[in-house]
């Protein structure tokens, strides 16, 4: 008989053993027997909550997701000005929780699966989605009509990013990450600046 009240217990041990493994083999190509053994448990049991690898994976990523979610609703919590929204939606970005080894080998793959999986296509939709209506609420007082192309060029700058470190080695700093995007911005902007001025 099933221990009560240890169902979330064990589906958010699958979860972080399915992003770690992920994560240390670079790919989806892992089994659901390797997320039970990290996870401590069975291959059955993860069956019986997920059902299947795909589904323990679009868990993950949910998961991933709403830690993203809640760091850049923190950030915009302390933002002052449109400015300030901008850097706080970059740094969240590339916060500790979403900018370490196995969430960016998990992202990395995420994106492959949302070609076939339409699921995950949804999920990676609604998070481009709402990146770029946060981008676009903190540019508009500042570009104006550019608001939009340039919230899409930070998208894909921070997709690129991204895709950069995982193809890199050592520790993903997250702070110079960011700067990158930053630095990006700050020349756009000043650029904008002067041809106005």
């Amino acid at each position: 008989m099933p221990k009560l009240g240890m169902e979330p217990i064990r589906k958010a041990a699958l979860v972080s053993a399915t992003i770690d493994e992920i994560g240390r083999a670079g790919s989806l190509d892992v089994t659901v027997a390797q997320i039970a053994r990290r996870a401590g448990m069975s291959s059955a049991l993860a069956h019986h909550y997920f059902g299947s690898k795909e589904q323990i994976f679009l868990a993950a990523m949910r998961h991933v997701l709403t830690l993203y979610g809640a760091e850049v609703r923190g950030a915009l919590v302390a933002a002052e000005g449109p400015r300030g929204r901008l850097h706080a939606v970059v740094r969240a970005s590339f916060a500790p929780g979403s900018f370490r080894r196995e969430v960016i080998g998990a992202w990395l793959n995420f994106y492959v699966l949302a070609q076939t999986v339409p699921e995950a296509r949804r999920l990676l939709s609604i998070y481009q989605r709402r990146l770029r209506s946060n981008l676009v609420h903190a540019l508009r007082p500042t570009v104006g009509a550019r608001a939009g192309a340039l919230a899409d060029a930070l998208g894909a700058l921070i997709d690129g990013v991204y895709i950069r470190e995982a193809l890199g080695g050592g520790a993903p700093d997250g702070a110079a990450a960011a700067q990158v995007v930053l630095d990006f911005v700050d020349a756009e902007l000043a650029g904008r600046a002067s041809a106005n001025g």
